[in-house]
């Protein structure tokens, strides 16, 4: 995808991801809050994640610069070292969010796809789903990726763990640990 879909991805999930978790799984606060409530959560929800998730979603295309493009920043290495910056320094904690979904758009949107495994492997994964970058159908694939991956992330929170949970109450709630 696109540096333009990389935005617009990382920018819809900011507000998605703000909305969802805005919504308590546990307490549901459209029966217990007012709408003003929960209309000032998300707002301030949605201002907390746009940074993190759009520098996230931008992130793995550093490698456009150095190294090679979808390869170096593009894989599992990478956003496992995304993953372990919360719980060991503490910070960063949906940076991961926009780097997973940047790497799910380049797989599921575009046609090249990405080298999940370098530099173990050199091999580049995609679904046949995918677009030109330069396409008309560039933006509309963005938007039904994006969707599918809030509907996922929905119900990760819902249904799963919350995820503003810190790293460890997840892992203990997922028995990791």
């Amino acid at each position: 995808m696109n540096k333009e879909g990389h935005v617009l991805n990382g920018a819809l999930l900011a507000l998605g991801l703000g909305l969802i978790l805005a919504v308590d799984p546990t307490a549901g606060p459209l029966i217990t809050e007012s709408s003003s409530a929960l209309a000032l959560e998300a707002g301030r929800r949605v201002v907390e994640l746009s940074l993190p998730v759009i520098l996230g979603a931008l992130f793995p295309d550093v490698d456009t610069a150095f190294g090679k493009h979808r390869k170096t920043l593009h894989n599992l290495p990478v956003l496992a070292i995304f993953l372990a910056f919360p719980p060991i320094f503490g910070n960063l904690q949906y940076v991961w969010v926009g780097v997973a979904t940047h790497y799910v758009l380049d797989m599921v949107g575009s046609k090249r796809g990405i080298a999940l495994f370098y530099p173990l492997s050199s091999q580049e994964y995609d679904l046949p789903t995918g677009v030109a970058t330069s396409s008309k159908w560039a933006n509309p694939v963005t938007f039904v990726v994006t969707a599918v991956e809030l509907i996922v992330l929905g119900a990760v929170h819902y249904y799963v763990f919350a995820l503003d949970t810190t790293f460890s109450e997840a892992a203990t709630l997922l028995g990791l640990f």
